[in-house]
This record gives structure tokens, sequence and C-alpha cells, in this order.
């Protein structure tokens, strides 16, 4: 047998030891609590009770935001349900089934009922695996009151550019100075942006927390981790949470 035919029988022979990580998506449907239908995308990573993170998009946005990022996570052992909000639209090239559904964006905390369907699918699918929150921009403020309200359901958060951004003033803080679990918060590299995510930050009484600041680049939301929106400054930003998230990871 040559050398080459060798080196390719050895080749297959080390992949079929490897798991298949299935890059495909597996639609799923929610019902929030007022009964609108909430549609979303599942990334399963491979093996049994993977942690699990509830991707939330940004305003104008959709599942679509997360495809990348949802098979990057896979890849690190997470699990990745990216729902439709039905505060959002077309961004990243994506449709946002929910908003078609119901027939016009709503208001940003409109969408807190399909967060809440969300953890719920989180909570009677994981067995017990650990669940965390994963908000961008508008999703990332509410996220924080989605932890304060479930005390005791979720296990971390992530959070991309929170702020005020909700009618009631304080509210976002108010909910953090009630958050107790591992938090990490980024935010883009613009000064503005980093001062208002800091309030919030500030405002947290988990003894875990970090406030990322980016040496070289961040965008606004989770966008940061796509090479597409953030060639610059992707991977910086992708280790800084791949090194918090770890602690979620199965041993």
């Amino acid at each position: 047998m040559s050398i080459k035919k060798r080196f390719l029988g050895l080749l297959l022979v080390l992949a079929a030891g490897l798991p298949a990580i299935d890059a495909r998506a597996e639609p799923i449907t929610l019902t929030a609590a007022d009964g609108v239908k909430v549609y979303a995308e599942l990334w399963r990573a491979p093996g049994e009770r993977t942690p699990l993170v509830l991707a939330f998009h940004q305003a104008q946005s959709n599942h679509a935001e997360y495809e990348p990022i949802a098979k990057r996570l896979n890849q690190e052992g997470f699990s990745v349900l990216a729902i439709d909000q039905r505060s959002g639209g077309d961004y990243f090239g994506g449709v946002n089934r929910t908003v078609a559904g119901i027939g016009a964006s709503t208001s940003y905390e409109g969408a807190f009922k399909d967060m809440e369907a969300a953890l719920l699918w989180g909570e009677e699918h994981t067995h017990g695996a650990p669940i965390l929150l994963w908000g961008s921009s508008y999703s990332a403020a509410l996220v924080f009151l989605l932890a304060a309200q479930e005390q005791g359901a979720i296990d971390g958060i992530v959070a991309f550019s929170p702020d005020e951004y909700l009618p009631k003033r304080r509210a976002v803080r108010d909910a953090a100075a009630k958050v107790v679990v591992p938090v990490f918060i980024t935010q883009s590299t613009t000064r503005g942006e980093y001062e208002r995510a800091h309030r919030i930050f500030r405002a947290l009484r988990s003894e875990v927390k970090e406030n990322f600041v980016p040496a070289r680049r961040g965008e606004h939301g989770a966008s940061t981790l796509r090479a597409d929106t953030n060639p610059e400054g992707a991977e910086e930003n992708w280790q800084a949470v791949l090194k918090f998230i770890a602690r979620f990871r199965k041993p």
C-alpha cells in the first residue's frame, strides 16, 4: 500500500472517532404566555445534557444574528436556542417569523414574554444542565429582568451592549441588583456605550462578574463576535467570552 493511501486511511480512522457536529439548525416553535407563536432555531451540540445558551437578538434582528455564533458555540460543547422575538426585523439576512406572524414589530418590553417562553423550554429540555441567558442590545437589558424574576432558573448571563432601553427609569439596574449568578458584559469600543453598560455592571450583586473592554475593537451587540461585522476584533472578543463560559461546560 502506498504512503498516500495509508495516510488517507489514517485520516478516515481518526475522523470516525470524532463526534460529528451537525451545523444545521432544527426549527422549534414556542408559545408565549399570551398565546403568541414564537419561532426559534436550535443548534444542538453533541452529547447529552449539554449546557444551553438562550440567544436573544438585537433590535430589527432575528435568529440569523446567531447562525455563525451558534456553530462555534456548538464546537465548544454548548447547544444554542436562538428565537425570533416579536420586536425585531430582517437584519443579518434572516426573516423574523414571529414578527411576520403577528403582523408588526412590537416594543422592546413586549419581547419579554418570548424570552420567558424560551426559558421555560430550556428548563423542560436541559434535564438539569446549565442554562445561560445571552442578550444583544435591547435583549441584553431584558436578560437582567428575566434573571431577577426567575431566580434559580438560570446559571449565568452573557450581555452584549446592555443599556437602560426600557421606559421605566433604572429598570435594568434595579433588576441587576438582584442578580447573583456569574455575569459577563461587553460592549462596543465607544466611550459612551462602555459607560452605560458599566452602570449596569456596577449594580450587580454577582460575586463573579466581568466587564470586558476589547483592546482592538468591539461592535454593538452580539455582532461583535461575527467576523463579517467585526473582522478586526471578533477573535479577541471570542476568547474573552469562551474563557468566561468555560465554567459551565461539562467536565
